[in-house]
């Protein structure tokens, strides 16, 4: 019976690592991600950039590239074929995001503010972050308002989603 829920308890760990790791795969940069592109043998290649309001980076020989929208893997595509027009034979290119751009938490939490993004975070983790929720705080009246339609509040739990950019509301109960 102990083994029964090991395997369970195994098999349960490997799909949120893959859950987690599909995330990552269908992030899309944003501004205030920052960003490292390497081509594999090419030292004088590797580009570490903040993106900003532009969504721009000057990468060698390709010149500005609109990095915002993007995944990585379609970076890692849209510099290789790049440099494979004329100037390298089969570029190998690693893109990775260094540092996410943060969520936003405010209302009745212990340390409001903006808190660094982590791939596969919750609502109760970006709590856990702002330090808990007041003894006000009502659990029930949770709001999230994603960053590409910050006019629009969504009633959320703790279990729900957080992505990067996002801005978190936590209301006060009655009693």
């Amino acid at each position: 019976m102990r083994s029964r829920y090991f395997v369970l308890a195994l098999i349960l760990m490997l799909f949120s690592d893959i859950v987690i790791a599909s995330d990552a795969e269908r992030y899309e940069l944003g501004v205030g991600d920052k960003v490292n592109i390497r081509v594999f043998g090419q030292p004088d290649l590797e580009v570490e950039a903040l993106l900003g309001n532009s969504g721009l980076v000057n990468y060698p020989f390709l010149g500005e590239v609109k990095l915002v929208g993007l995944t990585v893997k379609q970076v890692e595509n849209l510099i290789s074929v790049g440099l494979k027009n004329g100037y390298l034979v089969a570029p190998n290119v690693y893109a990775q995001v260094i540092e996410y751009r943060p969520f936003y938490i405010h209302g009745e939490v212990k340390k409001p503010g903006a808190y660094p993004y982590q791939p596969g975070m919750t609502v109760s983790q970006a709590v856990a972050l702002a330090g808990g929720m007041t003894e006000r705080a009502s659990e029930s009246k949770i709001y999230l308002s994603q960053e590409k339609s910050k006019s629009q509040e969504a009633l959320a739990g703790l279990n729900t989603d957080v992505n990067a950019g996002d801005t978190i509301k936590i209301d006060q109960r009655l009693f």
